[in-house]
Formats: structure tokens, C-alpha cells, sequence
């Protein structure tokens, strides 16, 4: 690791497991398991290796991606490397079922994979216990260091009064590390961290230059609490993620209206006049929060790691947050424009 990227992949505790340190860059690993496109394996096992020398040493997965791809790829290149050098966190919630009657086909839930397996929604204590020995069995490694509930949305109930119970008894008996909830939404998350035991989440896409909800309800209350706060989807599927957004550019999955887009362009000129690029302020802003202990990005290869790297690196002027809320661009709150 070069003195250049130090300080942008040092570890950072989390408040309530001071021995579980993430680096400031977290590998999210949804394209290893062929979101939206085909990634071969020797394109994945070189984005891990090029991450690996940058100082990456967390690494995200789930069931999910790719119909467990995503996790049988990040398990066979991690298997060599020394084990309590990084941390691993995985998802429940989704039971991978084998489904032969569609096998022939291609899932439908965004992954260029065979439909070989159908998801099925499970947050009973035995489905936690079942997703975990199958994410261990694929990945191939001794051990799972952080659990999220994953997207538990429309499962408040059993969430609460089955899935987490058993996480965090698996985390009291030392089998994991820490448990965590992951959402693409910050109310919800706030009543998890406010009514529930948890020691972090995963926030995607409502901590960014676009959309700044979880100042309202998530980060007070991680702050009050003292739980970690992870932050994926910091450009929001793709509109941030160019210097100059395209007109089909994608906001949360889906193509960005148009309000959006102009938006997105508005702020990157700004950025521009301030020395930076739309997505290294979108990287900058992301991290910027107190209680964000790591910023996950998805990455399919070796450019696309030394790119976020680079990114990473670069010092954002505290004058282009002030620009931004100037210019009505940008929500109020602690944050980016605060500490900076």
C-alpha cells in the first residue's frame, strides 16, 4: 500500500465493537455476482487482488447477488489470504431454493445468471441460521464476521422478533462479529438502531449528493446510540458516477427523470468550478459523516477499483460544500460543509 491511499483505506472501529475495524473503503461485491452484465472470474479475482494492494480489507456480499455467485467468487479469492487480515459481511433474509422449471432461463432480478434458484423471503430463526451455513458453505471460509438483515422492508415483525434475536445470539456466542441491518431507505433503519440491538447498518443511496434523508432520522440516531454507519450506493446506480451525466443515466435502479439529471448537472459544474469531478465530490461526501465507519462501492474490476482509489484520494475544498447549499443543491444537517 502506498502512502498515498494510508489514510483513505485505514481502519475504523465501530462504536460498539471496537474490535472489528472496517477500512474507510469497503469492496462491495454485487457485480461479482454479474449485476446487469456478465463479469468473467478472471476480471473479479484481479479486482479483489488490485484492491487487496490498495489497502482494501472489507469486503460485502449476499446470497442475492447472482444467486450466490457473487459470494462463491469473493470466497475463492479471499480463501489465501490470512484470515483475520479482513472482514467479510454477508446478508439473510433471502433462502436460495433450487428451481430446475426455470433453470433455462435468465434472473429476473437484474443478475446475468441462470434462474436456477428462486428467493425466497425468510426472517424466521431458522431461516437466518439456514442462509448463514449456505453463504459459509459457498463462500468457503471458516468464519462470517458481519451479518445484515438484508432489505427488511415489508418484515418488520418477524425481523425484530425472530431474525435479529438469533444474529445476535450467534454474535454473543462469538460465531459472528457483528450484526447489522442493510436498506435502501433511512426510516426504517433509524427504528432498527433506535429499537433493536444492533452494532451497525447499511445505508444505500440516502446518505449522497442527490438525497440526503438520512440526516433527518438515521445518523442522529446512530450517533445517539453509537452504531456504525455503513454507506453504499454513493452514486446513486450510476447518475453520479460521471463527470458530465448522460441523458439515460440510472438514479435507484431505474432511468433518472429528468429534474434529476439537470440536477446532477448543476452540481458538477459547481464541482468543476471547485477543481473536482461530480463523483470524486459524490465519494467525498459520502465519507464525510461522523458516523460513517466505511463507504461501500460496488466494483467489477481492476480499473474500476484503482479509479474509486484514486477518487478517494482527492482532498474536496470545504468551500464547494458551502457552493452547494449556497446554490440550494444540498441538504442542512451535520455533515459534508460541517467538519470540512
Amino acid at each position: 500500500m502506498t502512502g498515498g491511499t494510508e489514510h483513505l483505506t485505514s481502519d475504523r472501529s465501530l462504536p460498539r465493537r471496537p474490535a472489528v475495524r472496517l477500512t474507510g473503503i469497503g469492496f462491495g461485491a454485487s457485480q461479482g455476482g454479474n449485476l446487469h452484465r456478465v463479469t468473467t472470474d478472471e476480471e473479479f479475482a484481479a479486482a479483489i487482488d488490485t484492491a487487496w494492494d490498495g489497502g482494501v480489507r472489507y469486503f460485502d456480499t449476499a446470497p442475492h447477488y447472482g444467486l450466490g455467485l457473487s459470494e462463491r467468487r469473493l470466497g475463492a479469492a479471499l480463501r489465501s489470504r490470512p484470515r483475520d487480515e479482513y472482514v467479510v459481511s454477508t446478508k439473510v433474509g433471502r433462502i436460495l431454493v433450487p428451481s430446475p422449471e426455470t433453470a433455462g432461463s435468465r434472473d429476473p432480478e437484474g443478475f446475468d445468471v441462470a434462474a436456477s434458484h428462486r428467493r425466497v423471503w425468510d426472517f424466521s430463526r431458522d431461516g437466518v441460521r439456514r442462509c448463514l451455513e449456505a453463504s459459509l458453505e459457498r463462500m468457503g471460509l471458516d468464519r462470517i464476521d458481519v451479518a445484515y438483515l438484508h432489505d427488511p422492508d415489508d418484515h418488520w415483525e418477524q425481523a425484530v422478533a425472530e431474525a435479529l434475536p438469533a444474529l445476535t445470539e450467534l454474535r454473543d456466542q462469538g460465531v459472528l462479529r457483528a450484526v447489522g441491518v442493510g436498506m435502501n431507505q433511512s426510516r426504517l433503519l433509524a427504528r432498527f438502531v433506535r429499537e433493536s440491538d444492533v452494532d451497525l447498518v447499511m445505508c444505500a443511496g440516502r446518505y449522497t449528493l442527490l438525497d440526503q434523508a438520512a440526516l433527518a432520522d438515521l445518523m442522529p440516531a446512530a450517533q445517539e446510540r453509537a452504531v456504525g454507519v455503513v454507506i453504499a450506493g454513493v452514486y446513486n446506480s450510476g447518475l453520479l458516477s460521471r463527470e458530465r451525466p448522460p441523458d439515460d443515466a440510472l438514479y435507484d435502479y431505474r432511468r433518472a427523470a429528468p429534474e434529476l439529471i439537470e440536477r446532477a448537472r448543476r452540481i458538477a459544474a459547481i464541482c468543476e468550478r471547485h477543481g473536482v469531478t461530480l463523483p470524486q465530490a459524490a465519494l467525498a461526501f459520502a465519507r464525510s459523516h461522523p458516523t460513517v465507519v466505511s463507504t461501500v462501492v460496488g466494483m467489477r474490476n481492476s480499473h474500476q477499483v484503482t479509479e474509486t482509489l484514486r477518487r478517494a484520494d482527492i482532498e474536496v475544498p470545504g468551500e464547494l460544500w458551502l457552493a452547494l447549499r449556497a446554490a440550494g443543491l444540498t441538504g442542512t444537517g451535520q455533515g459534508a460543509g460541517d467538519d470540512r
